[in-house]
């Protein structure tokens, strides 16, 4: 895959995102965005919602928004247009390399296998994966297919790693699985 390439499928991700994130399709995001998408997830696996991995949930998707809304100098009860949300991305997720996605991406990975690990073993399994794509918009069958491929290690789990190499991947345009939905 060329950079040109690469570029183009990271752009196209982004902007992808960012309407799923705009709840209300006011071309912009907010921290509410962020935390409705916890809450989908929340409500998909039927936490209660002040449950301590509930909570880590909300609290991963609104520290992300909150940096990142700083970082584009809207603040943290601001709103980022999506220029500025691709803008502040690609300076402070992708152009880092793994130590940006890391420092940004990864708290919230690691709260989403928080609330998926059902069975407690600090993995993600194919039904919890599936429920977690479920709440995010993807079909059953498109997990199924995403889960296989994003097993690297091939032992029927997920691990947060795993993950956060497969949420990379996909938004730099190297793995093609379905993680956004339609």
């Amino acid at each position: 895959m060329t950079a040109a390439t690469t570029s183009t499928a990271k752009n196209d991700r982004l902007k992808k995102r960012f309407a799923k994130w705009d709840v209300n399709h006011n071309g912009r995001i907010e921290k509410s965005d962020y935390e409705s998408e916890a809450r989908r997830i929340i409500d998909a696996f039927g936490e209660d919602p002040s449950s301590p991995q509930a909570r880590s949930l909300i609290d991963s998707f609104t520290s992300m928004f909150e940096y990142l809304a700083n970082k584009a100098g809207v603040g943290p009860d601001g709103a980022m247009s999506e220029e500025q949300f691709i803008e502040v991305a690609e300076a402070q997720i992708f152009q880092d390399g793994d130590s940006g996605f890391n420092r940004v991406v990864r708290p919230t990975i690691a709260a989403i296998v928080g609330m998926c690990d059902t069975d407690g073993d600090g993995e993600v399994s194919p039904a919890e994966f599936g429920k977690w794509l479920k709440a995010v918009g993807v079909e059953s069958s498109a997990a199924d297919e995403a889960f296989r491929t994003i097993d690297a290690n091939g032992n029927g789990k997920l691990t947060v790693d795993e993950l956060v190499f497969a949420v990379r991947d996909y938004h730099m345009g190297k793995l093609d699985v379905p993680l956004l939905g339609k």
